[in-house]
């Protein structure tokens, strides 16, 4: 079903892209997903943003999109389709709205002293503490997650960093057992 959401989707994406052509209500439309029920009766065809004159054009079109999908792909049968708004979209702009308001208001810093806050380093200082080959600790359960060796030495009181460019501490690293205390590289 995944290759038939991915093909329905470009076959899609194209044809309302012909459409546009001669509608400019469709100009700005972006095809995010298509979800394809397995009897293939409904599709449902999910669009970055679904303002009123775009369900609108987009109604009128049907009949043309579901007759290219029908033309272009070889299926058993076409199914009926149906347009909605993507929720991801929405929710990654609410996630974005959030992080704008922490940034301004001091919260949240994009950058540390040591330069950009990178993947381990984040992970590191939720986690308990990243050793500095990008590792981190977990210190509810000690268990380790690869990082991808671009760690910064970082971590909490309860975990210092370890391991290669980071200071003395504990942890889960290339350079000792768990738990052992190991001196600064």
């Amino acid at each position: 079903m995944a290759r038939v959401n991915e093909v329905l989707r470009e076959v899609l994406a194209e044809e309302i892209e012909v459409v546009a052509s001669t509608d400019a209500r469709l100009e700005l439309v972006t095809v995010t997903a298509v979800s394809c029920e397995p009897d293939l009766r409904h599709a449902t065809v999910l669009l970055a943003s679904l303002p009123g004159p775009v369900r609108e054009a987009l109604g009128e079109a049907r009949p043309r999109l579901q007759a290219a999908i029908a033309h272009q792909v070889r299926m058993k049968r076409t199914p009926q389709l149906s347009f909605q708004a993507d929720p991801a979209v929405g929710h990654g702009e609410l996630v974005e709205e959030i992080l704008r308001e922490l940034r301004s208001s001091g919260q949240l810093r994009q950058e540390t002293s040591a330069g950009p806050v990178t993947a381990g380093a984040v992970d590191g200082a939720a986690d308990g503490g990243a050793d500095g080959a990008g590792n981190t600790t977990d210190a509810s359960d000690g268990t380790t997650d690869a990082g991808d060796g671009n760690g910064a030495a970082s971590g909490t009181a309860a975990e210092p960093a370890s391991g290669p460019g980071g200071a003395a501490g504990t942890g889960a690293g290339p350079e000792g057992a768990a738990g052992a205390t190991e001196p600064a590289a």
